[in-house]
């Protein structure tokens, strides 16, 4: 009988981490089909020059929320009080907190960066995109908590609904504003929507203004290596924009970004998979407590594995028609950019799942100590290329950092004991060969984006 809890309990873990994958691969698949209809729309309504505006904008508000992140949903997905209201409610009197700070960060930053870039624009553009950040922070914790439990069905659902309300009114905004300034509406109005709908069909818990000194201690502790982590996350994540806003115009930033809108599917698909999915399956799953939870998170690292190999081949492959099928004439060079950065892709993806094992432990300093000495590799090559060489040479520093950072990734991994060297080699020789195929093949597709 003892036996038997335990095996039905995982049969029930195992059922919905399934269900939550499945649901988190229908939330990305689809809000990338969206994304991608409401990018072929405003691309034909606006300029490249307002997309590399645009760029720089969510960078820096990216970059605010990441250099402010005490890391409040994992959080909730990892301490034995997820569920306690009190610990809830703190959290999201924190959140709250935080969205008016980034706000007044913006309004500080706006125009010295506006002279930095050379771009008058940006002052007025950056404080009032920021505001959506206000509106985030009353975001309910129940969407965490639906993670939490892998209770993803209709938390997907409203997001999908979400994401179309949001491209509906940046497109209108387009229409009619036919500038910049419908990406920033869309954006700011897409976040009201964004609240309303999470608080009217979400089920849970309903947050109230609330500061208990105990929750808030457990999660400053917790959250105060993810807020150094996620500075360091910045520069691994949106390093490339910033630095490019000096060597390109916003017309080349522009091109650039939907060359990376396109390339970083897979990467974003595997961050989306492994946030909702890995911190429960290592939570459940400890892969120092017995070979059974090692042989589980194995074949479910290799499924993901391949799922975004998978993908980062087939876009190296049909970049540049892919590109010309879709956008006019005025982005035909982000053919070439697509299949170099798919290609960097395929390595990024293979130890993705890694990183989670540390916070699904509350080693929240250990995943500090990974993320800070991958954003020195990572932030170092690609400035130093970028700079040097301009476009190529920021590529050629992508691609080198995925090499030189993976050792550092290793080691968080054997620290919670889920490093699979097997995984990791068969997986780079696939990437590798794969790459190398793409490269070639499309040469000049990629001499002409980086050279011309």
């Amino acid at each position: 009988m003892s036996e038997t809890v335990p095996q039905a309990s995982r049969k029930a873990f195992a059922s919905r981490a399934l269900g939550s994958s499945a649901w988190t691969m229908a939330n990305f698949g689809l809000g990338q089909i969206m994304r991608l209809g409401s990018n072929l729309i405003l691309t034909r309504i606006l300029s490249p020059d307002d997309f590399g505006l645009m760029a720089l904008v969510t960078s820096f508000l990216i970059g605010l929320s990441m250099f402010s992140d005490m890391g409040f949903g994992p959080s909730i997905m990892q301490s034995k009080r997820g569920d306690d209201p009190d610990f809830l409610d703190t959290i999201w009197t924190l959140k709250i907190i935080r969205g008016f700070l980034i706000f007044l960060a913006a309004m500080a930053m706006a125009w010295p960066l506006s002279l930095f870039y050379d771009a008058p624009l940006f002052s007025w553009v950056f404080p009032v995109a920021a505001t959506s950040m206000i509106v985030g922070g009353f975001l309910p914790t129940r969407i965490d908590s639906a993670a939490r439990h892998l209770q993803l069905g209709r938390l997907t659902v409203i997001e999908l609904g979400n994401q179309l309300i949001g491209i509906l009114i940046t497109v209108a905004a387009a229409l009619i504003l036919q500038s910049v300034w419908a990406l920033v509406w869309g954006n700011v109005l897409g976040a009201f929507a964004q609240l309303l709908m999470f608080r009217l069909f979400l089920p849970g818990h309903r947050n109230r203004f609330r500061m208990e000194p105990e929750a808030r201690a457990e999660v400053m502790k917790f959250g105060k290596w993810i807020f150094f982590s996620t500075i360091c996350g910045f520069l691994l994540f949106q390093g490339d924009r910033i630095i490019l806003g000096r060597v390109l115009t916003l017309h080349q930033l522009g091109i650039y970004n939907i060359g990376l809108f396109l390339a970083t599917v897979p990467a974003m698909l595997g961050s989306s998979i492994g946030s909702r999915l890995f911190i429960p399956m290592y939570r459940e799953h400890p892969p120092s407590e017995g070979a059974h939870h090692r042989r589980t998170l194995a074949r479910t690292r290799a499924g993901l594995t391949a799922l975004l190999l998978f993908a980062a081949i087939v876009l190296a492959w049909v970049g540049p028609p892919l590109v010309d099928l879709l956008y006019d004439a005025r982005y035909a060079s982000a053919g070439g950019i697509l299949v170099a950065i798919a290609c960097i892709q395929m390595l990024q993806v293979i130890p993705i799942s890694y990183e989670y094992s540390a916070l699904a432990a509350g080693d929240s300093r250990g995943f500090f100590v990974m993320q800070s000495a991958r954003a020195a590799i990572y932030f170092g090559l690609v400035a130093g290329g970028a700079f040097l060489y301009g476009l190529p040479g920021l590529l050629v520093g992508q691609a080198l950092s995925q090499v030189f950072c993976y050792p550092v990734t290793v080691w968080l991994a054997r620290r919670h004991d889920c490093w699979d060297p097997r995984h990791d080699l068969v997986a780079a020789l696939v990437a590798v060969v794969a790459a190398a195929a793409a490269l070639a093949a499309h040469r000049d597709a990629i001499a002409a984006a980086l050279f011309s």
